[in-house]
């Protein structure tokens, strides 16, 4: 217990840090201690002000649940054929799958980007969650394996009642897995929030701007080769980490309830 403690002291510390020093005036934002004092809360004020956080913000939850959405149902789909169909080379074809996590972004970074250029669709937000659609290997192992564990009997009981293929997967499949979708999600959208590689390829208009891609230009604005205004860089990097901190508690919560349902349910 006493190093689980330790632990959770050590992570938190970085945290606690940058909550202190945007808090505290410009010349005493990189002085010693975790305590804000001076104490200046307007350095919040003056990031809304200096730059529009608010439309950052929207843009980055729009992408986001997209994303997460769209990378979710359709690995599930693809998850339930791999683990409810029996046909000759299912394995081979999902060991082709699993193969596809071993190549780079780097690698399809500039042939994607052709793509959607082609398409017209740089400088909008559809290249950042469009492509999800299209599943995602990791995401397909992870339900697959869940599919699994359930008993197949219950899926042949549907099939002589009558239920299409369709019926299977959303009436009985979706809410047995609902635990490990919202895992799917969750991380989704995390890494959708946090992702800034994607927002720099394909965005140039700044009201299109996700929070990371917005967040970049607070940097180069008031930090490095800019103003070096710390304490608005830091206070933008406080409001950008907190949504996603309320969300994994959210989510703990869902976490342990869709188990225990689904512990009662088998």
């Amino acid at each position: 217990m006493a190093a689980l403690v330790g632990a959770a002291v050590i992570f938190m510390l970085p945290f606690v840090w940058l909550i202190s020093a945007s808090l505290r005036p410009r010349e005493y934002v990189f002085a010693p201690g975790f305590l804000p004092v001076p104490f200046a809360p307007e350095n919040y004020a003056e990031a809304w002000r200096a730059v529009p956080l608010v439309t950052w913000l929207l843009n980055s939850l729009v992408v986001g649940v997209a994303a997460a959405a769209a990378v979710t149902l359709s690995s599930a789909w693809v998850a339930f054929g791999f683990a409810y169909f029996r046909f000759p080379g299912r394995n081979l074809l999902f060991g082709l799958v699993l193969a596809t996590m071993m190549l780079p972004f780097a690698v399809t970074m500039i042939p994607t980007y052709l793509i959607w250029s082609e398409l017209r669709l740089t400088d909008t937000q559809v290249p950042l969650w469009a492509g999800n659609l299209f599943g995602s290997a990791f995401y397909i192992f992870l339900l697959r394996q869940f599919l699994l564990s359930l008993p197949r009997e219950y899926f042949e009981a549907a099939r002589m009642d009558g239920a299409s293929y369709p019926q299977l997967f959303w009436k009985l499949a979706f809410p047995l897995i609902r635990p490990a979708l919202l895992v799917a999600f969750v991380f989704e959208f995390k890494a959708s929030w946090t992702d800034l590689l994607k927002p720099l390829i394909y965005l140039r208009d700044e009201h299109l701007y996700t929070l990371p891609r917005g967040l970049k230009v607070v940097l180069d604005r008031f930090g490095y080769g800019g103003e070096q205004q710390w304490e608005v860089v830091l206070a933008g990097s406080v409001i950008s980490t907190v949504p996603m901190i309320i969300l994994f508690f959210l989510a703990q919560r869902h976490f342990i309830e869709g188990i225990a349902t689904g512990g009662r349910k088998g």
